[in-house]
């Protein structure tokens, strides 16, 4: 049987668009309110203002090191508590690796995997001293797939994807869940980068994902029974594979 996620709040980070947007208003929906977290201020604001005081914007960009530290006790000061953290902002990086600039590796890297692993390690004494608390972030496909044409991103997820199963492992005596969402390519700004041909033929063929397709599931991982986690979900458009 579902849980109710009824009153509680959550941080979503990368929450003005894509994925994170999908997923604060599935939240929101289930009776959640979100603390809104996006470096993009215009679009916080555009996102949060369907919603009231469910959603509460918070501007803050992660890649600064100051401001990064600052995002949990900010979102503590505007909700008072937080129940689910789902980290899911980051970068995509695809091509050859002989083509790929220095910064470009270090700002992917910082923040798909630093990022994350900062955010989570600040929430974790609020969430353990209240025994309770979801981890969630935002993985993908190519966790678990070596693909090609995207080894500095796929080297990312593949270091979230240890990343979830071992932190799990720490706090889960404490009440806290922790999991990964991995999809295959979804419909974000993420895959603008991907090369034309191999974009076209995944929009012809059908092997895309809408990020309301996974809040979807990323709400049924957060709505088990506490006495069950979903360590993580891999999902993937049935043509994935044309």
């Amino acid at each position: 049987m579902a849980s109710s996620l009824q009153g509680q709040v959550a941080v979503v980070t990368g929450a003005a668009s894509g994925i994170g947007l999908a997923s604060a208003r599935a939240l929101v929906a289930a009776g959640v309110r979100v603390v809104m977290v996006d470096r993009d201020a215009a679009a916080l604001t555009a996102a949060c203002a369907p919603h009231g005081d469910a959603m509460i914007p918070l501007v803050v960009d992660l890649l600064d090191a100051k401001a990064c530290a600052a995002m949990v006790p900010a979102a503590l000061d505007l909700a008072g508590r937080i129940d689910i953290l789902h980290a899911n902002a980051g970068l995509y990086l695809g091509g050859d690796l002989v083509d790929a600039q220095a910064d470009a590796i270090d700002r992917m890297l910082n923040l798909n995997v630093n990022v994350v692993m900062k955010n989570v390690r600040d929430v974790l004494p609020h969430m353990i001293a209240r025994g309770s608390g979801d981890i969630l972030v935002t993985s993908s496909l190519a966790a678990h797939f070596p693909t090609p044409w995207e080894p500095v991103y796929a080297s990312s997820k593949w270091a979230m994807d240890c990343f979830v199963q071992t932190t799990r492992r720490q706090v889960f005596r404490h009440g806290l869940r922790v999991g990964a969402i991995s999809p295959g390519p979804v419909v974000t700004a993420l895959i603008a980068d991907w090369p034309a041909d191999k974009l076209a033929q995944a929009r012809a063929s059908g092997s895309l994902l809408d990020p309301g397709e996974v809040a979807e599931v990323i709400l049924f991982m957060l709505t088990r029974p506490r006495g069950m986690t979903i360590r993580d979900v891999v999902m993937l458009p049935t043509n994935f594979d044309l």
